[in-house]
């Protein structure tokens, strides 16, 4: 086979290897000298599904913006409800879903198909499958890799919080710890065991990167819903982790997040909340939990919640089969000793 390059006519493997050599040739740019002049903290968020994640980010997010912050969220839940509040109830084209239209009509993902803005805060959705066709951590590696192709780590951020789905323990979900892609990771738990238990999940899986040589850590616990019980706080000072803010269970709170609004601006009634949490967010330093065993956890409630009191009776072969039940020789097969 061959090819025609510069009027001339070469084998194929001449011409990959001039195009080699021309690569070759390229002098690299130089390396940077000058100092940064800006520092971008990623904070990876984390919490059961339905906890109030994406309420939580999207106030934090525009309490930020409003402070001055260039602020990126990045929803990485394939329910792609991160921007939703943000956006008043509007879905944003997820990237995901972009690139597989952009690559069926051979053009190229640019930044405005997938990145949008308001009020100074920008957001994204990573996306996922539809039921049954997918895998959902690995849309989010897709997800990641464009973003890195789209020039992410250029972009001068201050925050770039990911929103992440705390329930699901497939590969893609654990990317910020990983591979070190944030400096800290925020859980979002209740005053209730499903919640803890994901929370408690987060500080294991980051308790094992770290023992492998993995730098981040969790900077605290939002509690949203809270009711006041406790349970929440207990576990934030067992596994040894601050508790950045505490969303009270308020009616005002639920009916205006169902509308799709946002709260966390200045002069609100939640104001100074979501300021709080903006501060500590920022200042909290990434430290090393120590997650609690299932036992642990169960004591955190008391033993009519979870019944711990409740023994575990082993079964026997009558009870699964009934009184004639009888034992069936085994069909492995004993070959007598040599």
């Amino acid at each position: 086979m061959t090819v025609p390059i510069n009027g001339s006519v070469v084998t194929t493997m001449e011409s990959l290897a001039q195009t080699l050599r021309s690569e070759a040739a390229v002098e690299p740019d130089p390396v940077a000298t000058a100092p940064a002049t800006r520092e971008t903290q990623i904070v990876a968020i984390y919490g059961k599904g339905g906890i109030g994640k994406s309420f939580t980010l999207a106030n934090l997010s525009y309490m930020m913006a409003q402070q001055g912050k260039k602020v990126l969220l990045i929803g990485c839940d394939p329910k792609s409800d991160t921007s939703s509040l943000l956006f008043g109830g509007r879905a944003c084209p997820t990237i995901i879903e972009t690139s597989a239209k952009k690559k069926l009509a051979g053009e190229p993902v640019a930044v405005g198909d997938v990145c949008f803005k308001r009020d100074g805060v920008f957001a994204m959705e990573l996306g996922g499958p539809e039921v049954g066709r997918g895998c959902g951590g690995r849309g989010i590696i897709h997800g990641f890799e464009l973003l890195e192709k789209l020039g992410f780590h250029d972009w001068g951020f201050d925050y770039v919080l990911l929103d992440f789905l705390g329930d699901v323990v497939c590969g893609g979900f654990g990317l910020p710890n990983a591979r070190d892609m944030c400096q800290k990771v925020i859980v979002v738990g209740s005053n209730d065991l499903q919640s803890l238990y994901v929370a408690n999940n987060v500080c294991s899986a980051v308790e094992y990167f770290r023992k492998l040589g993995g730098n981040v850590g969790v900077a605290g616990l939002v509690v949203n819903k809270d009711d006041g019980t406790g349970e929440a706080q207990a576990f934030a000072e067992a596994v040894g982790i601050p508790v950045l803010a505490s969303i009270p269970a308020h009616d005002d709170i639920r009916r205006k997040s169902a509308n799709y609004e946002i709260i966390g601006r200045p002069g609100s009634e939640w104001c100074s909340l979501f300021e709080t949490l903006a501060t500590h967010t920022a200042e909290a330093p990434p430290v090393q939990p120590a997650p609690l065993d299932q036992d642990g956890l169960l004591s955190l409630f008391s033993g009519d919640d979870v019944g711990r009191d409740v023994v575990l009776e082993p079964a026997t072969l009558e009870d699964l089969c009934g009184d004639a039940a009888t034992e069936k020789p085994s069909l492995e097969v004993i070959y007598d000793s040599a």
